[in-house]
């Protein structure tokens, strides 16, 4: 499923706001058109992430259920 360029970011067990303020900041590092996964708990970051998005401009490719929470992966524009 992942490619070289995809990241994965475990967010496992952090609470609102944290999983959108450390996505965002991750985001920023990387390059244009890299792929970012990001895992978490908190069950606002099926709100927070996609708006991170929205407002940013990254391409959310993927919003899945887990077993432990959320995935979600991310292109950064």
């Amino acid at each position: 499923m992942n490619s070289p360029d995809t990241e994965i970011y475990d967010l496992r067990g952090l609470k609102c706001p944290y999983p959108a303020i450390k996505t965002e900041k991750r985001l920023r590092g990387m390059a244009t058109g890299a792929t970012l996964t990001v895992e978490t708990t908190d069950p606002l970051a099926i709100i927070d992430i996609p708006h991170l998005c929205n407002e940013k401009g990254h391409a959310l490719l993927a919003s899945e259920k887990t077993d432990s929470g959320h995935r979600f992966v991310i292109r950064k524009r």
